[in-house]
């Protein structure tokens, strides 16, 4: 590390130490609660899409969900004239709550030395390499929402790229407690297919049919998330339709406004194939309050500066009697010549 590393190094230490009101970050250390919230606030403001979700602290390790949904209607009307007649309140919260379980998440990085001597020219190094933390944290989050599986104690990032053993996420909380609600095949084993003479047409009709999934009580603020696989699939089989006739392609895109009546977005680090409706305050990303612990470490054998941070994190659905979706890697399109599907 020449001079010029070591200064930037040390600019580095001393921002970390006021940000987190701490004596020295070179050994590790629990961040305090405050802090910590204003943290996890900055990874939040890093994506597009988890500020639409929760983000939520918990005491706990493990226990019942936090937000919840009522379980079904609720208003109604007794005769208290008549005799043993009484008013019976229902449980709103339903009889069995729905649990979440937070895992070690590390998320530990490190910084070259030569990255460094590029980096110190600049007087935000400090901002600017923060930033890029959290944003990859960020982006992390979004990945294991939609890909993970599994929380494996040794986790392989060249056989689960997409960080499938990190955590179970989204779509796993589903598959593990209402199964039912994650449509897998269709006519053919292990394959759903959209498009003409799959099973379903189009996507209109596959959002038609998930959404009877969904009791028609808990059918408010519902969006479809779909990946753009499916979105591009769909706008081509409709250009193809019109044929380039400037009032139909008008047409064509007022009709995308919506798939199925229902509003639509394509969220970042979003499978291609992917397609569930839920609302988007049915997602829940939660962390233990006061788990975050970080660490900077000068590694002169390595030539760079490592910087460790670990946290307990859990992905939870809320109601998932409110969640239906497909599996997306099960999911099939036509082929370019329409005589298959791939």
């Amino acid at each position: 590390m020449n001079k010029f590393t070591r200064q930037a190094f040390e600019t580095l230490c001393a921002a970390l130490c006021a940000g987190y009101n701490v004596s020295s970050v070179t050994k590790q250390f629990a961040v305090e609660p405050s802090i910590e919230q204003r943290l996890q606030d900055k990874i939040v403001e890093q994506s597009t899409f988890l500020p639409l979700i929760n983000v939520l602290g918990v005491a706990e390790l493990q226990g019942q969900n936090i937000l919840g949904s009522a379980t079904g209607p609720v208003s109604g009307r007794t005769d208290t004239s008549v005799d043993g007649h009484e008013r019976k309140p229902r449980n709103v919260l339903g009889l069995e709550p729905y649990k979440y379980l937070l895992h070690k998440i590390n998320s530990d990085v490190f910084m070259a030395y030569a990255t460094m001597d590029a980096w110190a020219k600049w007087p935000d190094f400090q901002e600017r390499y923060t930033r890029y933390v959290q944003n990859r944290i960020a982006c992390d989050r979004e990945i294991i929402g939609w890909y993970g599986k599994l929380a494996a104690a040794d986790t392989d990032i060249e056989t689960y790229p997409l960080l499938q053993d990190v955590a179970p996420g989204w779509l796993q909380y589903v598959r593990d407690n209402r199964p039912e609600n994650i449509v897998s095949q269709g006519g053919v084993a292990d394959a759903l297919r959209i498009g003409p003479d799959g099973d379903y047409e189009n996507l209109d009709l596959s959002v038609n049919d998930l959404l009877q999934g969904i009791p028609k009580w808990k059918r408010h603020d519902l969006v479809v998330l779909v990946g753009d696989e499916l979105i591009t699939h769909e706008r081509t089989m409709l250009l193809k339709a019109v044929k380039n006739i400037p009032t139909e392609k008008n047409a064509m895109n007022a009709a995308m406004t919506t798939i199925g009546g229902l509003p639509w977005l394509t969220p970042s680090n979003y499978p291609g194939r992917g397609l569930v409706i839920t609302s988007l305050k049915n997602l829940s990303i939660y962390y233990q309050d006061g788990s975050w612990r970080r660490q900077v470490k000068d590694k002169p054998e390595k030539d760079r500066v490592e910087d460790y941070n670990s946290r307990n994190e859990g992905y939870v659905v809320e109601d998932v009697e409110a969640f239906v979706g497909v599996e997306f890697e099960n999911v099939k399109l036509p082929t370019a010549t329409g005589d298959d599907w791939s």
